[in-house]
């Protein structure tokens, strides 16, 4: 079953952040839209939490749109937009896992989960496939957000060549994306090995759960300065 996990914040001492996960569907997330003039600047170590600190390294545009939460009127039209955009995927996408957080959409897919790969493979199955279209599908009626893909494999098998795994399906859901006409300009991709685990890589359910893939969505430099300039930033 896909869910849909809300993530809120809270800055204490300016320094700490403290998370809340409240199971809520895409279109009772009122909170979120509304809590836009108070998050400042914290989005980068939510989305951190969740694929790693490296974020946005790299790549100036989208580090910046990970980095801080907007506020005021214009966060909350940015919430009002990524909320419809994460309903729309948790509807219509098999398999994904749809994680809100701050002004950025976390889409996971874990081993078997809608995207997935055979053992020690990369390549993109026509199951797979199936859902990538769908995905694609929303992303091409979203032009103005831009897409960071992360690959995560478990802790089986030498360090080294889990990275190099990681990578290539990173890049082959990248790469899958830019064939079906996803603008390469939007597209970031990084990938992190057995680093990031989620879950307990002792046991098969917890290894599942950290092979996995993750596609963040955040809003680019037009949805910003359009929402700034209707909010009469």
């Amino acid at each position: 079953m896909k869910k849909y996990i809300q993530k809120t914040s809270i800055v204490l001492l300016a320094a700490i952040t403290l998370f809340s996960f409240v199971n809520c569907k895409a279109v009772d997330n009122a909170n979120n839209k509304q809590k836009g003039a108070a998050i400042g600047a914290v989005g980068g170590a939510l989305l951190g939490a969740i694929i790693g600190n490296n974020v946005g390294h790299g790549n100036s545009e989208l580090g910046a749109a990970i980095g801080a939460a907007i506020g005021g009127g214009a966060g909350v039209i940015i919430g009002n937009k990524m909320d419809k955009q994460a309903q729309q995927i948790e509807q219509e996408v098999p398999g994904a896992q749809v994680e809100r957080v701050d002004q950025g959409i976390v889409v996971t897919f874990e081993d078997g989960s809608g995207v997935y790969f055979a053992t020690n493979k990369y390549n993109i199955n026509g199951e797979s496939e199936t859902t990538l279209n769908k995905l694609v599908g929303i992303i091409q009626d979203y032009p103005d957000t831009n897409l960071l893909v992360v690959g995560h494999t478990d802790s089986q098998g030498d360090a080294n060549y889990n990275m190099t795994l990681s990578k290539n399906r990173a890049n082959a859901v990248t790469g899958f994306l830019k064939q079906k006409g996803v603008n390469s300009g939007r597209l970031t991709t990084h990938w992190f090995g057995e680093e990031q685990p989620v879950a307990d890589n002792g046991t098969a359910e917890g290894r599942a759960q950290n092979r996995r893939v993750n596609i963040v969505i955040v809003p680019n430099e037009d949805m910003i300065n359009d929402a700034k300039q209707e909010a009469g930033n």
